[in-house]
């Protein structure tokens, strides 16, 4: 954490600025001599006097660490710097910086040609500047720049984040306490809106009925924000009125357990919404009416639409790339791909992926390849492709040791995500350069992370963690500025992995069915349970007298094929030995 500390003063306050003019010298002060003074003076013995013998220019040259520049009067700008290297425009001094160096190395290039006075037009003369930038790339890293921590006594959990869509200027923190049956005394239910520039107190307090798990801003309007509560209400807030809730859901056409996931839909209106919960139902809503939902769905992969055989929704995401579709992650442990313009209820939910040992705490789209999606649950991160809809993740990260409790992809870099652990360490994983371990770990908090949230810029990354500590990390250039040719890199890894997974599950379906034909054709060969018994029986002393027998002690009074009772063929007082 850096600490920083920032002292003001107007420009006028500095010292008097010079003014030149043509006007004659005036007298501004008179001082007569005073005789009474002379008796204070004290002669000074030896007395140093400097003059100058030199001539006085009119330019001077002088050598800089920038460049060797002729600094003359015309030119000549407070702080003693040319124009076009002034330090406090730095965007003009890193031009003419590129300038001097790409005429620097035009000339070197012109010099190795020696003799040959021919030069080719068609040469690239700065690729080996470029291979030189990407050798100095900097090794992956991160940094703690704000720390957000909850203002109450009694701490909470801080279960969601979400950035203002204006630039990132401000984040809002849902703070929950997810567990069972909490009894602490002044356990507060509000949740905070942080200005990043006055991070030390809250700009906006959010004033709940039911403590909040999720929080969201509205993308189309940015005063609006959408909060799932504890107790399965639905809430918004206008931040332009306030702390308290314009409206929210009556308790009987709410949730019935914890809203763990509630996202904005891109409507004409921007007022439409939608919300999972562990109670197995999405319900959708229109914030101008929120008294009952306009939509629902019952969450029963057997398709029979029954609320006693729904699974229940940890993880909810939605893209706006796709408007109709959006994915739930749920308690046991699957992925629900659903389709919310298909006719009947049993028909949107479309696809199931199975792969998680566990709950799935997040699942999130792939900004760059809205097919390819990101799940989080019990020790794995794995990646998925809506190509594929009955077989495995095409991707996944190795066991960890720690619980994975949150996840998201990088908005500016297609193959790097982020994952967060229960130990309080943040995963940096960059599939185009390591598949088996993370490109930077990072020991965040002792505490574990519970929720993670980058920036649109993809430099800085919030982390939420139990005691609800808000963690804002500015991560190093190099895992959020694209490469050349990353994203088409991403797409062939996706692709030659999805491959390699359908080859793998047309494998598994040959052998499947290649059992079932082997189980169909066991009945007509099925033989005699007696017979196959005695046939076994020979077989096994016939086996053991061959053995007797290659080792030379072949003796028909103790081996025999066709005896019937459990002593006959075997002297018991032989021992083992034998």
């Amino acid at each position: 954490m850096e600490i920083k500390l920032e002292f003001v003063r107007k420009r006028s306050e500095f010292g008097r600025p010079c003014s030149f003019s043509d006007y004659l010298a005036e007298v501004t002060v008179d001082i007569p001599p005073d005789p009474s003074l002379a008796d204070d003076f004290i002669p000074q013995d030896p007395v140093d006097f400097a003059f100058q013998e030199g001539p006085v220019m009119a330019v001077h040259e002088v050598n800089t660490e920038r460049a060797q520049v002729a600094i003359k009067g015309v030119n000549h700008v407070e702080g003693g710097w040319p124009l076009h290297v002034d330090p406090k425009n730095p965007e003009l001094t890193s031009r003419y910086r590129e300038e001097v160096e790409r005429e620097d190395a035009y000339t070197r290039s012109v010099q190795r040609l020696g003799s040959n006075n021919a030069i080719d037009i068609y040469e690239e003369y700065f690729g080996e500047e470029e291979e030189e930038e990407e050798e100095e790339e900097e090794h992956p890293s991160a940094k703690t720049i704000i720390v957000i921590r909850d203002p109450n006594t009694t701490k909470r959990m801080a279960t969601h984040i979400s950035w203002h869509p204006d630039a990132n200027r401000a984040v809002a923190v849902a703070y929950c306490s997810l567990d069972f049956q909490d009894s602490r005394k002044d356990l507060s239910s509000d949740s905070y809106i942080w200005d990043l520039e006055k991070p030390y107190s809250p700009e906006l307090t959010l004033k709940p009925s039911s403590p909040l798990v999720t929080l969201e801003y509205n993308s189309k309007d940015w005063h609006h924000v959408l909060g799932g509560c504890y107790n399965g209400q639905i809430v918004y807030w206008d931040t332009r009125k306030g702390g308290l809730p314009v409206e929210m859901t009556p308790v009987e056409f709410s949730h019935r357990d914890p809203v763990y996931g509630a996202c904005w839909l891109p409507s004409r209106t921007g007022t439409e919404c939608f919300s999972g919960s562990t109670d197995g139902q999405v319900l959708w809503w229109d914030i101008r009416k929120m008294s009952q939902p306009s939509e629902k769905l019952i969450l029963d992969i057997t398709k029979e639409d029954q609320l006693k055989n729904a699974l229940g929704a940890s993880a909810l995401d939605f893209a706006p790339t796709m408007p109709t579709k959006f994915l739930v992650g749920t308690e046991q442990g699957t992925i629900i791909s659903c389709n919310r313009d298909s006719k009947t209820p049993p028909e949107k939910i479309a696809h199931i992926f199975s792969g998680h040992l566990g709950a799935v705490y997040s699942v999130t789209r792939n900004p760059f390849f809205p097919k390819v999606f990101l799940s989080v649950g019990d020790w794995t991160a794995r990646i998925w492709t809506e190509e594929l809809m009955d077989s495995s993740s095409i991707m996944e990260t190795k066991y960890h040791t720690p619980y994975l409790l949150d996840g998201c992809w990088s908005p500016v870099k297609p193959a790097v995500f982020f994952t967060a652990k229960s130990d309080g360490t943040l995963d940096v994983w960059d599939f185009l350069f390591h598949q088996k371990e993370p490109s930077l770990s990072l020991k965040v908090s002792n505490d574990p992370l519970l929720s993670l949230r980058s920036q649109d810029n993809g430099r800085i990354l919030g982390c939420g963690t139990r005691l609800g500590i808000v963690s804002l990390l500015e991560i190093s250039p190099g895992l959020c500025t694209m490469r050349k040719n990353e994203k088409t890199l991403t797409s062939t890894m996706f692709e030659r992995e999805a491959r390699r997974e359908k080859v793998l599950q047309d494998k598994h379906r040959e052998r499947l069915v290649r059992e079932q034909e082997r189980a169909r054709a066991r009945p007509e060969e099925q033989e005699d349970p007696q017979e196959a018994f005695q046939k076994a029986k020979e077989d096994f002393f016939s086996i053991i007298k061959a053995e007797r027998r290659r080792r030379g002690q072949d003796d028909p009074a103790e081996v025999t094929g066709t005896g019937e009772s459990g002593h006959h063929g075997r002297d018991p007082t032989k021992g083992r030995g034998q």
